[in-house]
């Protein structure tokens, strides 16, 4: 492959008890990103972070910042992520009536711009914009809920949409979201994935983030 796979830990997943302590063991173990799901209540049940925690957290590591705004009105919140810290900010395609302008919104506050689909929804509907984006966001689970089974069927979405990226010679990466452990990440890297977001298989008790880390990276390493 010619590009290298980076990894995102989800926070969504981390003990928010010691969340700052967390956010430097994934940095400590080789982190790409530090990826950050914000949830309103209303595109998905669960209500998580906002601008205050990201603002809190920001000072402890130099990592990027990914931000993942799974609400409904996202027009009203990218201001407050970009000065809260953000470097990344992808909205939901499925909320974003004129998709074109809310990427160069989030353009013009010097942030990376990304779009999300859900496994249902269809590439058709990022066409269009892939040329202004800096990164596509394919979910393998329906978004909402931490820990959920990953979706096999996604993965042709993946190939797809790696081709169309590679025929148009684009730069926007290609994030995969949902389920990844390590035995899931070798199967989206195949598929054409550049960027890993894992959760609860980082954050978790069975073994410290960085064991985990190591043990995601090494299923990829094999390929």
């Amino acid at each position: 492959m010619s590009f290298e796979i980076k990894i995102a830990p989800s926070i969504l997943s981390a003990d928010f008890a010691r969340l700052g302590e967390q956010v430097v063991e994934a940095t400590e173990a080789g982190a790409h990103y530090i990826h950050i799901d914000v949830m309103d209540g209303h595109f998905v049940p669960p209500i998580t972070i906002g601008p205050v925690v990201v603002k809190a957290i920001r000072p402890l590591t130099k990592l990027p910042f990914d931000v993942h705004l799974m609400v409904e009105k996202p027009e009203s919140q990218i201001e407050q992520f970009a000065e809260a810290g953000a470097d990344i900010i992808t909205v939901h395609a499925e909320v974003c009536p004129n998709l074109h302008q809310m990427v160069e919104s989030i353009k013009r506050l010097n942030v990376r711009a990304g779009v999300s689909l859900n496994p249902a929804t269809p590439l058709a509907i990022i066409e269009d914009v892939l040329a202004n984006l800096d990164l596509v966001l394919v979910m393998t689970v329906n978004p909402g809920y931490a820990g959920q089974a990953f979706m096999e069927e996604v993965l042709d979405k993946i190939a797809h949409l790696r081709q169309i990226l590679d025929d148009r010679g684009l730069k926007a990466e290609l994030e995969v979201d949902g389920g990844i452990t390590a035995q899931t990440a070798p199967k989206v890297v195949q598929s054409g994935a550049q960027v890993l977001v894992a959760g609860s298989a980082i954050f978790n008790r069975r073994e410290s983030v960085g064991e985990a880390m190591a043990r995601i990276r090494e299923s990829i390493d094999k390929l």
